[in-house]
């Protein structure tokens, strides 16, 4: 894992988050969740939202999101704020979406990436996701391809090429 640049805590996001976060999306997406989206979001078994807290001030510097349905994982959101990136915050909080995945042994994380932002699409690359698909015009304003990531867990029938823990990791969030 890379040096953190940014001293930050990585907690559960809660509706005392939300204003933050709200904030955090329209800065960063051309078409971002609102508040009420967000908090339904807290409110639903299957979703699990961190954010990234300022060590210093407590302030809300970035945040990701996590649906599990059965043993399959889609990361729905990942946002930082634009002066705090390239500091390890994104990839803090992937890091702790992956133990999550690996220590509940969920099958695979997947996600959609702007084909445009290479700077993600590295990050993802650098934890082990690989590009699977396209989806055509996904993204609007600008429309834009969405690259599909994901990032497939083995199991114990894995033919060794894949370093594990054998299922170790701590799997809360």
């Amino acid at each position: 894992m890379e040096h953190l640049k940014k001293e930050v805590s990585i907690t559960l996001m809660t509706h005392d988050h939300l204003d933050e976060v709200a904030a955090l999306e329209r800065v960063c997406f051309s078409d971002p969740w609102s508040r009420n989206m967000l908090a339904e979001e807290l409110d639903n078994a299957m979703s699990a939202y961190l954010v990234a807290l300022d060590k210093e001030d407590g302030s809300v510097v970035g945040y990701a999101g996590l649906y599990v349905v059965a043993d399959e994982g889609y990361i729905t959101n990942v946002a930082v704020r634009p002066e705090s990136r390239r500091g390890g915050v994104a990839g803090a909080l992937l890091d702790v979406l992956i133990n999550f995945a690996e220590g509940n042994a969920l099958a695979f994380l997947t996600l959609e990436v702007r084909a445009s932002n290479y700077a993600a699409i590295a990050l993802y690359g650098s934890r082990g996701f690989r590009g699977v698909g396209r989806r055509t015009n996904y993204y609007e304003h600008p429309r834009e391809d969405a690259i599909i990531m994901t990032k497939v867990f083995g199991d114990d029938t894995d033919d060794g090429n894949e370093a594990g823990d054998g299922g170790t990791a701590g799997g809360d969030l």
